[in-house]
């Protein structure tokens, strides 16, 4: 059985004997001489007491064996924790009340109060298992949603259905409205909205052009798109999931090994506590049923409801809101220790920016208008494979603007294309064939646009300018608010790039970065990441994963932004199934807000308890003041569920 299978039967199993014992509990709480006093009502019959302790005992036996088998585990480790504080605490309630019962020592049976403690712990551990073996679950049954066929377009353009599994990188595959799409890739033709909401958690459909990326296993809508195979197998975008979700739900973190070790500890202080409560009693010459009592309210008031379900109830909330949220925590520990992030670090291409060539100016000459110059160069580009081209006529597309097929197209390499539309010859030219044929331009807009980093094209009617059109790797309009928010959260923001130095200084004065490092070869990025580190500061760094993986890997945390297809999801703490950049202010926020929930939970019901215990032993009995076993256990109920509503509070950040 692989480890997945044996998760998910842990699970299934505190999800059984957590239902069976709640069943068993319901007339237990009826039966309860305390609970009925509480509420002030009486159903006693004879041999009342019998039933309750046969149904106890049920419950103790069969409820309590995840726990018994937990503590003979920590303690043959010498390490007591949960599990050990557990399995104490409904033991020693069980032979207390069994005393009661069949003895009379005195003092109320608390029978109601193992029940509830063992239906509480069960819940907290299945809720923590279910996170393990459920979250794979969903991932696996999304995996399974692949169509088993796919259209694949041959050569000749016809259609012939072939096994998903046959599909290889670079295969061309139609996509009709309605199916789902058979494997990631890019469309080259035709445009949709597509329904990703299964695998990113976006509820509204996305809608998809030409040159944009799909994942396989999502919903195309309304529109027939034809796509080119990307990944496929193990590289798509599904099998990587499945993969980091089974990684990264595997191992505890900081906080959730520190309930562990405060339950440890409480175990010691209420074994030695209640101990000596017992036997301070015993010597003053109080009778032995009252020193009983207050050793056995000592380990009830140290039952661990609170901390049982501190972390786990923090953790299922907060896994809710990262799903919608779309991105995957593959490094728990990393994550959570995101709030101590102080800087963070972007690569540019396809991080900050959107990774591809589009139009970010255009200048025209001689009251040209600026609509009929983007219609000659797109007459003359339309069939050019080129980036900027492309570029051009994706802003063209996208402003609705008509352009006519030229004729007599030539195409010089280097310097650009020429073409006849109705009987006038146009051209779309770089700077160097502008100069080299002493063609006018304005120097003065030309030298600014270049300052910028932008690529400028010359179009022109025979031997005179008709204008410019400047393209460059557009800012993401998301980059600029991500920035905004770093540094409102004093958070230092640093960009790292392979590309030349005026296109980062002019991308980092646009986004007004605190620090850029230009024409940084993907080697040399994580010596500049970890020459931050030895300044002090604490590194996010984020990249689109595909030569940022030695940075990711040496980062305080790493988070890959994009469709994490790629070597980011080995090495990157978190993955960001959406490529927006706000979203990484997001994690050091919400990062934050999980800790303070933990920690809150912790200190309520580690606190709780180290209070309470004095009390329950007796210190101030001579004035008056005593918890006895039954309101020890009422109190101690109350603590739980004042985490609960504590963990129910967490808030998604703005």
């Amino acid at each position: 059985m692989d480890k997945h299978n044996h998760k998910h039967n842990h699970s299934k199993d505190f999800k059984d004997r957590f239902w069976v014992t709640l069943f068993l509990s319901i007339p237990v709480l009826i039966l309860s001489p305390m609970i009925q006093n509480f509420f002030n009502y009486s159903f006693r019959f004879t041999f009342d007491k019998y039933v309750l302790f046969f149904l106890g005992s049920i419950i103790f036996f069969y409820g309590g064996v995840p726990f018994f088998k937990g503590a003979k585990n920590e303690l043959g480790k010498k390490a007591p924790g949960m599990m050990t504080l557990i399995a104490f605490a409904i033991s020693v309630s069980y032979i207390y009340s069994s005393l009661v019962t069949f003895i009379n020592i005195g003092g109320h049976e608390l029978f109601w109060e193992l029940a509830t403690l063992i239906v509480i712990m069960l819940l907290g551990h299945w809720i923590e298992m279910k996170s393990v073996a459920g979250a794979s679950d969903a991932v696996d049954s999304l995996a399974k949603l692949m169509p088993d066929q796919a259209f694949l377009i041959e050569k000749d353009g016809n259609l012939r259905e072939v096994p998903v599994s046959e599909l290889k990188v670079g295969d061309k595959i139609k996509v009709r409205s309605g199916d789902r799409i058979a494997a990631d890739g890019k469309i080259f033709s035709g445009q949709t909205s597509v329904n990703e909401s299964l695998i990113t958690g976006e509820s509204m459909p996305v809608e998809k052009k030409e040159e944009d990326f799909v994942i396989g296993g999502s919903i195309n809508g309304d529109g027939t798109i034809d796509v080119e195979v990307g990944t496929v197998g193990e590289d798509s975008y599904l099998s990587q999931v499945i993969k980091l979700v089974k990684e990264g739900k595997s191992s505890k973190t900081k906080t959730e090994n520190l309930a562990n070790k405060a339950a440890g500890w409480l175990f010691y202080i209420a074994l030695f506590t209640g101990s000596a409560t017992f036997i301070t009693w015993i010597i003053s010459g109080y009778p032995i049923n009252f020193a009983v009592e207050r050793m056995v309210a000592v380990f009830v008031i140290a039952c661990p409801h609170a901390l049982g379900l501190a972390i786990p109830l923090v953790i299922a909330v907060s896994s809710g809101i990262s799903a919608k949220k779309g991105f995957l925590v593959k490094n728990r520990d990393n994550f959570e220790n995101a709030r101590n992030i102080n800087g963070v670090v972007f690569d540019k291409t396809g991080t900050l920016t959107k990774g591809s060539f589009g139009v970010m100016d255009v200048i025209t000459e001689n009251d040209i208008e600026e609509k009929y110059l983007l219609s000659i160069a797109a007459s003359l580009e339309v069939f050019s494979s080129h980036p900027i081209a492309k570029g051009i006529m994706k802003y063209v597309k996208e402003k609705e603007i008509e352009f006519k097929e030229a004729q007599n197209m030539k195409n010089i390499s280097g310097k650009g294309v020429f073409g006849t539309i109705d009987n006038i010859e146009y051209f779309a030219v770089s700077p160097g064939y502008i100069k080299e044929n002493n063609i006018e331009f304005p120097e003065s807009k030309f030298n600014f646009l270049s300052e910028q980093g932008k690529t400028v094209i010359f179009i022109g009617q025979k031997e005179s300018l008709l204008g410019m059109i400047a393209l460059g790797d557009e800012i993401r309009k998301e980059s600029f608010e991500a920035i905004k928010k770093l540094k409102n959260m004093e958070i230092r923001t640093i960009m790292l790039t392979g590309d030349n130095d005026k296109v980062a200084q002019w991308v980092a004065s646009q986004l007004g970065l605190d620090e850029f490092h230009s024409q940084v070869l993907p080697e040399d990025k994580k010596d500049h990441i970890k020459e931050l580190q030895n300044k002090g500061y604490k590194i996010a760094m984020t990249g689109d994963g595909i030569n940022d993986a030695p940075a990711l890997a040496v980062a305080d945390l790493g988070i890959a932004i994009g469709a994490g297809t790629d070597v980011a999801v080995d090495t990157a703490d978190v993955i960001l199934v959406k490529n927006n950049p706000l979203d990484v202010p997001f994690i050091i926020s919400f990062s934050d807000r999980i800790y303070k929930k933990m920690i809150q939970n912790l200190a309520w019901a580690t606190g709780y308890n180290i209070l309470a215990l004095p009390l329950a032993a007796g210190v101030l009995y001579n004035q008056g003041i005593i918890i006895s076993p039954a309101i020890g256990a009422i109190l101690m109920s109350l603590s739980t569920i004042i985490a609960a509503i504590n963990a129910k509070l967490l808030k998604s950040p703005e």
